[in-house]
């Protein structure tokens, strides 16, 4: 079985995730990096024993050992990189959001339909296996029809100062968290189409850094009849929460990703990934245990590299990707008018942020 080249561009957090996740992968190796910041892609092609590294992401693609690349860049880098690496002929791995507008996403998924190569929207949910559980669950019938799905992730802030800076994240914590939350929704659900969304958001603890929100809640109806609450924060203290429920006619399912496989930890500095994922861990917090499998991290990747080896499509597309975002702008404009929006939703938005923003 012939190994299969991977580039990671960018060497942040996620970058880090992507690395660590690709190690337990077999048939793949990270064969190269790229970031803009030569300290910093050195470090972390060092760390992860990756063979080359690159301040240009281009080198990266110029590569014939590399025939997957996977984009941990902010938002608004996300369409140029994969059209790039689309011309390259590399296969492609976008971290959530897939992008800043729907103009964007055509871009993306038509350069790369037209140059063969594969397009996976990363969406971690997808694959962490408690919420695997919990929709083989839904699919065997055992709480019948399915009439509400809820799903929240909330903690106190991300952890790149570019996530505060809307023209590069375009959005706030709608489009960083609120994008798992939707495209969660639609798989759980067999993914139906939205016919509506309604949604609030506000900026209550972090005027200071942003413009964007910090606390987000959404309601998208599908036209199979359920509907979907949404609850995100960048503003609650007290470390990370992430939880989904599902009811249905014959039952109920509850699950919290991090309770139950964690340890209850109280440490006076504070520790590990989730200081920089979720903000402080100082004080009482929950450690959690296998962080990477219990996102889901490594089997989102191992299916990538297995749908490259056999053609197979991706569980999660550029497809998908799309119409999470489609769904988040159509909540940045329910926001900025206090009503319900109707899908399909068209704009020329060029950032979902603008359409909350555009009369302030």
């Amino acid at each position: 079985m012939d190994t299969i080249g991977v580039g990671i561009i960018g060497s942040g957090f996620i970058a880090e995730m992507h690395a660590q996740a690709f190690e337990r992968v077999s048939g793949a190796e990270v064969f190269a990096a790229a970031s803009p910041t030569e300290e910093h892609v050195k470090e972390f092609s060092q760390r992860h024993n990756v063979p080359m590294w690159f301040t240009d992401y281009r080198q990266l693609l110029a590569l014939e050992e590399v025939k997957v690349v996977t984009l941990c860049l902010p938002n608004n880098l996300h369409c140029k990189a994969a059209l790039d690496a689309a011309r390259a002929g590399k296969h492609v791995i976008c971290e959530k959001p897939l992008c800043l507008s729907l103009a964007e996403a055509d871009q993306m998924i038509k350069a790369c339909a037209k140059a063969g190569v594969k397009l996976m929207y990363a969406e971690e949910l997808c694959f962490a296996p408690k919420y695997v559980r919990m929709k083989q669950l839904v699919d065997e019938g055992a709480v019948g029809t399915v009439y509400h799905v809820k799903q929240s992730e909330k903690h106190d802030g991300p952890h790149s100062a570019w996530f505060w800076d809307v023209a590069r994240s375009g959005g706030g914590v709608t489009l960083d968290m609120g994008c798992h939350a939707i495209e969660f929704f639609r798989w759980m659900l067999g993914r139906p189409h939205a016919v509506s969304v309604y949604a609030e958001m506000g900026t209550y603890v972090h005027a200071d850094k942003t413009r964007g929100e910090d606390n987000a809640l959404i309601v998208v109806n599908f036209e199979n009849g359920a509907t979907c609450l949404a609850e995100e924060s960048w503003a609650k203290k007290g470390g990370m929460d992430d939880r989904a429920e599902v009811y249905g006619s014959e039952g109920v399912i509850y699950a919290d990703l991090l309770r139950g496989n964690s340890l209850l930890t109280y440490s006076e500095k504070g520790y590990g990934y989730a200081v920089e994922k979720a903000g402080s861990t100082k004080g009482w917090s929950f450690t959690m245990f296998e962080e990477l499998w219990n996102y889901g991290f490594p089997q989102e990747m191992e299916h990538f590299i297995s749908c490259v080896r056999d053609n197979q499509t991706p569980l999660v597309t550029g497809e998908d990707g799309r119409a999470v975002l489609e769904i988040i702008l159509a909540a940045y404009e329910s926001a900025r008018t206090g009503a319900k929006v109707k899908l399909p939703f068209k704009t020329r938005a060029k950032r979902p942020i603008d359409l909350w923003r555009k009369s302030k």
